[in-house]
């Protein structure tokens, strides 16, 4: 039952030219050809003065009313701002059972192939804010290595293994795997990530094609340890969407035992978003693409040009 309910949650998810640059004046241009002389005004009565000065005092009064007014107002929708994204993430941490997750920090390490472009690379992004270590070529690391040439998935089994020494990535391009000497990047817990779908700017909706933080969230995630997932993905603006399209994944995969058991609910959404992406192609091919419109059959065809001679 909660694996059906688990699938059933992860169907569920997936101005012209400017005008302000004016022109510069016109050299020898004189705005004092084009200003009028006007008499100064007469001096006013005490009386108008008075009468001035009391309603400028309230107008000031209402601007000040309504200034207050106005921040009061945007305090209170950041103060509902918050409140909702504290909601959500406690609605988070209640579905995945993350109360008692770990949050002391463990070492978080990458091997860096400056494959990307430095403004956007995410593992150059934590380095400098000081939440990566980088790796040299053939440099040993203890803990968990997310790579795509590792055999074993990981699983929940793995949440010792990162809760004492930590995770480390792979930070290169999708595209040149073939580039990378996969034999010198050094680890006894070599692991492939399951079936999640990416949220960064580039790969966004695509299962598997996570870049490295995402990567690096993902795996505290599934072992017990996501509020260090969270403080990685707090420094990018789309950070807070890879929880959320993943919640179901994460929810499932946080109940299995091991890697086999990851590999068959793995299995099992795969399987899920292939009958939903087959219904969808047949609905659209309907009725030669009409859809929904019912056309009449051929028999209420004949019964009408009966009715009508």
């Amino acid at each position: 039952m909660q694996q059906t309910h688990a699938v059933q949650c992860v169907m569920g998810m997936l101005r012209g030219r400017g005008r302000g640059r004016g022109h510069a004046p016109r050299r020898g241009f004189r705005v004092d050809r084009y200003v009028r002389e006007f008499p100064e005004p007469a001096p006013s009565s005490g009386d108008e003065l008075h009468s001035r000065s009391e309603n400028n005092t309230a107008s000031s009064d209402a601007s000040s009313d309504e200034d207050a007014s106005d921040a009061s107002d945007a305090s209170d929708a950041s103060d509902s701002s918050d409140a909702s994204d504290a909601s959500d993430a406690s609605d988070a941490d209640a579905v995945l059972g993350a109360a008692e997750d770990l949050t002391t920090r463990v070492p978080v390490a990458m091997w860096d192939f400056q494959h990307c472009d430095p403004r956007r690379c995410s593992g150059k992004k934590l380095a400098r804010h000081g939440l990566i270590k980088e790796l040299r070529v053939g440099q040993r690391f203890r803990g968990i290595v997310l790579t795509p040439r590792a055999t074993q998935v990981l699983s929940p089994a793995d949440a010792p293994i990162v809760h004492e020494h930590g995770v480390a990535v792979v930070e290169c391009s999708w595209a040149r795997l073939d580039e990378i000497p996969f034999g010198k990047i050094k680890s006894p817990h070599e692991r492939l990530l399951p079936r999640l779908m990416a949220t960064n700017p580039v790969n966004y909706g695509k299962p598997f094609k996570l870049n490295c933080v995402e990567a690096l969230a993902a795996a505290f995630y599934i072992c017990n340890a996501k509020p260090l997932g969270d403080e990685l993905l707090a420094k990018f603006a789309w950070g807070e969407n890879f929880p959320r399209l993943n919640l179901a994944y994460f929810a499932r995969y946080r109940t299995c035992a091991d890697a086999e058991e990851i590999q068959k609910a793995a299995a099992e959404f795969e399987a899920a978003v292939a009958a939903e992406r087959l219904a969808r192609d047949m609905e659209k091919t309907r009725l030669g693409g009409y859809g929904a419109i019912a056309l009449p059959s051929s028999d209420e065809e004949d019964d009408e040009e009966e009715t009508d001679a």
